[in-house]
């Protein structure tokens, strides 16, 4: 007979929303008991450093996004390598593959987001990857050490995931020819402009990229080995290696089949509360509260997972708080091209205002609406993205000193007085005794 454990916040998932949730509670609450499980088997780490582990060999332990001791030293029992194939909402109760269960008070989703897989013919060859997780990254480069010549690589998709194996296997030595269905690459948080910069940087570095088409098979003349994919135009393109980067869906397949609220991901208030008021949800599975768009929707980045699991964690242990929102925010930088991107970077109709500069290689475009920055793209130059960024973040209405955004000398010397003395809190009376540049202290507004 299998005995039930008991926990009093149950989280599952154990990346950045997790381990958010997690500290926000035992800041609360020092003594009830949280339980962490995760169907990896490695302590949190920091899954953007997955490329540099394909790159360069960064162990686990360069990647850890906490010390190896945090989970005892916090009071965390953990579960890793463990499945959660049930939940029962009503009973709040959870059911591990291994039939060990678990009943909680307060649950967390923090289950992430799973790689889209086409299914064409072909894609279940065994030198065919994904790429979002650690596993993934070893995986690929048992593969490669496994050729004693260079090897071709095709990747399918050209959003981030693409775009972050693309440079590691480039650094490998290998020869990428990446595929996008979209006109242009990273076109999801780019516009046309700044993806064509990004565009010549790749093909500068020796990647090929077909755009407008779709792999349509993965080829196989030798037995289980990838000779080869065939394009939806029946273009023929040799390769030893798949990687499959066409994105990620929420893991909701939890609660597929009970009364939690979902739409694409699940839905949840501004507590990160969903459906049930003892469930919580947060980062790539949650559709969470976007500023810049005025609605929740699915932003899968890392840094609004934490913020999404912090306020979770807080909610779980009684402290009624509200999230004040986040949005799409990536800042990249692929062979040697810094870009930053952030909320509305494609107007979706004339009663948005842009203003944007363009020249040597450098790309500066800022989206408004009604005085308010809704989006903004930064290319080649990104040192005072930081600024707009927070003006952003604050809703600050920009309307009278908006051309200035995208200048080539745009600092906090540009700022009205009142926006910038706010926000570094230097009293009136000291400005007119002191003489020191009010450009030195600029980290206080950007967080750099």
């Amino acid at each position: 007979m299998t005995s039930t454990e008991k926990t009093n916040y149950l989280i599952i998932g154990n990346s950045a929303g997790g381990i958010g949730a997690a500290e926000a509670i035992r800041e609360i609450d020092k003594a009830r008991a949280i339980t962490i499980v995760s169907d990896e088997p490695y302590p949190v780490y920091s899954r953007p450093l997955i490329s540099e582990h394909l790159a360069d060999g960064y162990p686990l332990e360069r990647m850890l996004f906490r010390p190896p001791d945090f989970y005892e030293n916090s009071n965390i029992r953990t579960l890793f390598g463990e499945k959660v194939v049930q939940v029962n909402f009503n009973e709040h109760i959870v059911k591990l593959e291994s039939d060990r269960t678990i009943t909680w008070q307060k649950l967390l989703l923090a289950t992430g987001g799973l790689p889209i897989v086409p299914k064409i013919e072909g894609i279940e060859l065994k030198a065919v990857f994904t790429f979002t997780k650690l596993d993934d990254a070893r995986a690929i480069d048992r593969s490669l050490n496994q050729y004693g010549r260079r090897v071709r690589a095709v990747v399918i998709g050209g959003g981030l995931i693409g775009m972050s194996v693309t440079e590691a296997l480039v650094k490998r030595g290998v020869q990428v020819t990446i595929v996008e269905m979209k006109e242009q690459i990273l076109n999801t948080i780019l516009d046309e402009e700044a993806s064509a910069l990004e565009e010549k940087v790749l093909t500068d570095a020796g990647v090929e990229i077909i755009t407008g088409h779709t792999v349509s098979k993965i080829d196989s003349y030798l037995p289980g080995e990838v000779t080869g994919v065939s394009l939806d135009d029946s273009r023929p393109i040799p390769c030893e290696m798949v990687i499959v980067a066409i994105g990620v869906q929420p893991r909701i397949e939890l609660v597929s089949d009970s009364e939690i609220e979902t739409n694409r991901g699940i839905v949840i208030d501004r507590h990160m509360t969903a459906s049930n008021p003892d469930v919580y949800a947060c980062g790539d599975v949650a559709e969470a509260y976007d500023f810049a768009y005025g609605k929740n929707r699915l932003v899968p980045i890392w840094p609004n997972a934490y913020a999404g699991g912090r306020i979770a964690g807080l909610n779980m242990a009684g402290v009624a708080t509200e999230y004040q929102g986040g949005t799409a925010m990536n800042s990249m930088r692929y062979f040697g091209m810094n870009t930053v991107s952030a909320g509305m970077v494609r107007p979706p109709d004339d009663s948005y205002e842009v203003i944007s500069s363009e020249h040597d290689d450098v790309y500066k475009k800022v989206v408004l609406k009604n005085g308010v920055i809704a989006g903004m793209v930064f290319s080649g130059d990104i040192e005072k993205s930081g600024i707009i960024y927070n003006l952003m973040k604050d809703r600050v209405n920009v309307d009278s000193f908006k051309q200035v955004l995208v200048d080539d000398d745009f600092g906090l010397a540009s700022l009205p007085e009142e926006i910038w003395r706010a926000r570094l809190a230097i009293p009136a009376s000291l400005l007119a005794s002191s003489a020191t540049s009010i450009e030195q202290p600029e980290e206080a507004l950007t967080g750099e």
